[in-house]
């Protein structure tokens, strides 16, 4: 039977900086830990190896900022970061994102973004439109998504480009990201060539995602 209660992931405390900036989100939402061995609430979610959490990137912004919390999801290899979460879950999802690409989450009935297509959504490029005042960096534009669906969903595919595409809040049961309304998203086309983790951080991506 699917979970009826409202689960939202922020990455807080995945990244440990006295060890880096980004690291694997490995087992941390699952008992275990991740790649620098911090652990959270086991909610028996579990990420692909390419699934990397980050706290300092080239942007600001992100909607729980401003409850001192940090950290966020994105990716260096691959189209694609996977959330599993045997347990299912249904009355649809959600999460804020900020994207430099065109990015496409996808929803399935299986694990490992395997059956049925439960639902999708396409997202347009948003990362520097219409940012909050004195903003900084690129990535300034957090925007919700959300998908309403039919079934029980077991994975998630959160697709885009790799390294142009950073999401947070992913939130189950809920098509709000965190339960919450959502603020109006202002969509708009943006200038193409800079990456999530910047210039000065992409030349040191390997040790960074190490």
């Amino acid at each position: 039977m699917a979970s009826a209660a409202v689960v939202s992931l922020d990455f807080t405390g995945v990244v440990d900086p006295v060890q880096g900036n980004s690291t694997a989100v490995g087992s941390f939402y699952n008992g275990g830990t991740s790649g620098h061995g911090t652990s959270g609430t086991n909610l028996g979610v579990v990420f692909s190896a390419n699934t990397l959490a980050i706290n300092n990137y080239n942007g600001c912004c992100e909607p729980d900022s401003a409850q001192g919390k940090r950290g966020i999801l994105f990716f260096l290899t691959g189209s694609a970061a996977t959330l599993n979460y045997a347990a299912g879950f249904s009355n649809g999802f959600s999460f804020n994102f900020a994207s430099n690409s065109v990015a496409t989450v996808s929803v399935f009935d299986g694990l490992n973004g395997s059956g049925n297509l439960l639902g999708s959504l396409v997202l347009p490029q948003t990362a520097n439109a219409n940012c909050p005042p004195n903003a900084s960096g690129f990535y300034c534009n957090w925007t919700a998504g959300g998908i309403a669906f039919a079934g029980v969903a077991k994975s998630i595919d959160f697709g885009g480009s790799a390294n142009f595409v950073a999401y947070d809040n992913i939130t189950f049961g809920s098509i709000t990201p965190g339960g919450t309304v959502p603020e109006p998203a202002s969509w708009a086309m943006l200038i193409a060539g800079f990456g999530l983790v910047g210039a000065t951080q992409r030349r040191r991506k390997a040790a960074v995602a190490a």
